[in-house]
């Protein structure tokens, strides 16, 4: 018994002992990071800026019920949200009484005491200043986010526009943690949805497409089925013309010992598409509808390893993607559908027509490359439309196509719509039509277009990801975290006024005035791997020129515009730079730059921009971001020419790619092609440091209108670029009678490959030429065109290549003598 009662006082001491431990385990609070999504929103309210969505303990509300325009907003960098929905949301008591304009709030033992209109909050019986007071918006009281929630006693979490009020201001971790609160974003600012074929039909009735005339009457639908192409997109896209930037990219492919250039970029980290790409041992170029696998390295063995045909594939490449053992074909495709049709005549006889539609859409062929004697095509994503860009981070690809939707009426009123379709063979080989359930739009920006935005790995077997969109797209940025894409808002107003002519019979004519009120919107969209979210729209007086127009940097994004206006005295132009914060509000701006002028090109470099605006000089505007409030000119450079292209040298030092130009009678006329080198360490006054004119008047080169053709090593010196050079014989006749200056004749075509340095400027290192000197008499004076037109130049350790669509020849850097070339067959 004795034993058993010793036992039994063990036992209990155990028990005892270990209870304690036991349950401080079982009571210790489980981390944030390990909390689910629902876990870590209990008993938090979730706003959006700009959305009318929310969550309240998890559950989906809106913030006002009876009122959907009631939302967060930013209003002087400062985010505003409606006093009664958070107040009530957190269980609080709000009183409202008119005759004095005060809200009252109760929560547990806190009293607080609003007046519309007053810096001052009373919480109990303490005054509490306020740094924006009070005010109505859509019927309801807003106030400053940071003070609602402290008087409350609440904490505030704060990321890209999303809010949550909670007890824990470190709710989600931002840098580990973008992937759930996108998550989060998805669930308070969804775009609405279209639903269903009758909404689509009502969306598009009262769409932009009204003001600008888009819709066909039955006789222009006979029109356009003798023409058989009816397939329409707005704008122009980077594709077709594109100008500005670069840093060196690592597609992961390669000996780590091989230095070898790569495609010329905007932003570090996101490769974009070319017709060249290189992995330091091979060349892959698109070549008049094919793909040539080259062995390039060492230069004296070179050989063509595969050439990769799609005319099998409907698929035409225009550029391509290189990561590891995988190349992307990007390029269009086609195909002729028909269709029998009903339509009513005038006659009220029945017609039945067979048109032939043209269907077009933006294809991405993924290849296996691991044997470069047998290139195999392994997958096909396909969206339709017509192409306007795309990236790549890492192994995700994002491409966008616009897709303009012909829309028909018959006599009797009835509309036929489309919704796009797309295809992803990891799926089926099947099209898909895109459900009115899976479109979204953008209200107050609704188009007769669809937008289509696809994402995939193309290194797993995920199916892409498909969104779509009543909305259109022109040029895209993108960082490595948002994509953003820029389309203008046509919106002229015309106005007529009086003015009396000279005239023998004295008579008024009225001349109309048109005001340009075109605006640029913009879409800003998270990236995560394949995953996109929206998050916003922002919208800027003007237009874009191209992709280098915009710029995102710690969290602000960057636009520079171009406005004009049609009067008495002609096109009169203004230009502008704005910002915006992550919420896509502008929060800094400089409107009216160089008056008369227009954007040639723009750079923008971390705190500064730097912008080129011209008339009849070239005037270089450096511009200090440091402050995204209150962004600043400060300084000036005016000389001859223009520059199409920025390049950056160093944070001091940037490089200008145009033309030069003469004046003549208050105008000017563009002369040859211009490189400049610029220095900007004393920000107020920049110089030109050294320039260099190549040619006369007709000379060219593909830099000036795409930056993927420069070559810039700084660590090499080495600046190289495919140019067509037009040279007057006669200097004497350069300039004919009525002052304009004549073109020169085409001289030669290839690469000018030079020395840079900041100590002697540009060195012509030597030029090289695929052209036999036979072929240079056999050609034109103003036109000319070769299979053997130098299109790129790229480097593979102490080996230049130049590379036309007939031949790849390689010289060595150190001279530029001659190692050997390869012949590319002609299809």
């Amino acid at each position: 018994m004795k034993g058993i009662s010793k036992l039994l006082s063990l036992l209990t001491f155990l028990l005892i002992a270990v209870t304690p431990i036991y349950s401080i385990v079982i009571s210790e609070e489980i981390p944030a990071a390990q909390k689910s999504l629902e876990e870590r929103l209990k008993d938090s309210v979730v706003l959006y800026v700009g959305s009318s969505q929310a969550l309240v303990n998890n559950k989906e509300i809106q913030v006002d019920s009876s009122n959907p325009k009631v939302k967060p907003f930013i209003k002087e960098s400062r985010t505003l949200v409606p006093v009664r929905f958070i107040s009530e949301a957190m269980g609080a008591e709000v009183g409202w009484y008119a005759s004095s304009s005060t809200v009252t709030i109760a929560l547990g033992n806190r009293e607080l005491k609003l007046v519309i209109g007053n810096k001052t909050m009373f919480v109990g019986k303490e005054k509490v200043p306020l740094e924006v007071a009070p005010e109505i918006v859509e019927g309801r009281t807003f106030l400053p986010l940071r003070s609602i929630a402290e008087a409350l006693d609440k904490k505030v979490f704060y990321d890209r526009g999303l809010i949550v009020i909670s007890e824990n201001e470190s709710i989600f971790d931002i840098t580990s943690e973008k992937a759930m609160i996108d998550e989060v974003i998805a669930k308070v600012n969804n775009l609405p949805v279209v639903g269903s074929s009758e909404e689509l039909e009502e969306l598009i009735k009262n769409s932009r497409a009204n003001d600008y005339g888009l819709y066909y009457k039955v006789d222009e639908m006979f029109k356009a089925t003798v023409s058989q192409s009816n397939t329409k997109f707005r704008g122009s896209s980077e594709s077709d013309a594109a100008a500005n930037n670069a840093i060196a990219y690592d597609i992961g492919s390669g000996s780590q010992q091989t230095d070898y250039s790569t495609t010329n970029i905007q932003v570090q980290g996101v490769d974009e598409a070319d017709v060249v790409k290189t992995d330091g041992q091979y060349i892959y170029q698109v070549n008049n509808g094919r793909i040539i696998v080259a062995k390039a390295y060492p230069a004296d063995k070179m050989n063509i390893m595969d050439i990769v045909d799609f005319s099998d594939d409907n698929f035409t490449p225009q550029e391509i993607y290189l990561y590891r053992d995988l190349l992307v074909a990007i390029g269009s495709s086609y195909e002729r559908t028909s269709d029998r049709k009903v339509i009513e005549s005038q006659a009220e006889n029945k017609l039945r027509i067979k048109a032939y539609l043209r269907r077009n859409s933006v294809k991405a062929i993924v290849c296996d490359i691991s044997d470069k004697t047998n290139i195999k095509k392994i997958r096909e994503v396909e969206i339709e439309g017509n192409y306007v860009s795309s990236r790549m981070i890492g192994s995700v690809l994002y491409m966008v196509s616009n897709n303009y939707q012909n829309i028909y009426y018959t006599y009797d009123g009835d509309m036929e719509i489309q919704t796009p379709f797309y295809r992803d063979s990891n799926v089926g080989e099947e099209y898909i039509k895109v459900d009115c359930k899976e479109i979204r739009y953008f209200p107050d920006s609704v188009e007769a277009n669809y937008m289509l935005v696809a994402a995939f790995d193309i290194k797993d077997d995920e199916k892409a990801n498909i969104q779509t969109y009543l909305g259109s797209g022109e040029n895209i940025y993108v960082s490595k975290d948002n994509l953003y894409v820029a389309v203008t808002n046509y919106d002229y107003e015309a106005a007529s006024r009086n003015r009396i002519m000279d005239s023998p019979v004295g008579k008024i004519s009225v001349i109309p005035v048109y005001k340009d009120n075109r605006m640029t919107e913009v879409y800003k969209f998270s990236l995560n791997g394949s995953k996109m979210t929206y998050l916003g729209k922002g919208s800027v007086p003007g237009v874009i020129l191209n992709q280098f127009s915009m710029d995102e940097h710690n969290g602000y994004f960057r636009m520079a515009t171009t406005t004009n206006s049609l009067g008495f005295n002609g096109n009169v132009s203004c230009n502008n730079l704005y910002i915006l914060d992550d919420t896509m509000n502008i929060c800094g701006k400089i409107e009216d730059i160089a008056k008369g002028e227009e954007i040639y090109s723009v750079r923008f470099m971390g705190d500064r921009g730097y912008m080129v605006t011209f008339k009849t000089v070239d005037p270089l505007f450096v511009i200090d971001l440091k402050d995204p409030t209150k962004p600043e000119i400060l300084g000036a450079l005016k000389i001859p020419g223009y520059s199409d292209y920025l390049h950056p040298y160093d944070e001091n030092h940037i490089i200008g790619f145009g033309k030069d130009t003469i004046e003549v009678s208050g105008g000017a006329f563009y002369m040859g092609m211009k490189i400049a080198l610029f220095d900007v360490s004393d920000v107020n006054n920049p110089i030109q440091k050294f320039s260099e004119v190549i040619g006369d008047r007709g000379t060219d080169s593909e830099l000036l209108q795409n930056h993927k053709a420069l070559l810039f090593s700084k660590e090499k010196n080495l600046l190289a670029f495919p140019v067509t050079v037009a040279e007057i014989k006669d200097k004497n006749n350069a300039i004919n009678e009525w002052g304009v200056p004549q073109y020169g004749e085409f001289v030669f075509q290839g690469a000018y490959v030079y020395n840079i340095d900041l100590d002697k400027g540009f060195t012509l290192k030597g030029k090289i030429t695929h052209i036999s000197d036979e072929e240079y008499i056999k050609s034109g004076i103003y036109d000319f065109y070769s299979p053997k037109t130098i299109e790129r130049i790229i480097y593979i350790n102490d080996t230049l290549y130049t590379l036309s669509k007939g031949m790849y020849k390689a010289n060595r850097l150190s001279d530029l003598s001659e190692i050997g070339t390869l012949k590319i067959p002609q299809n």
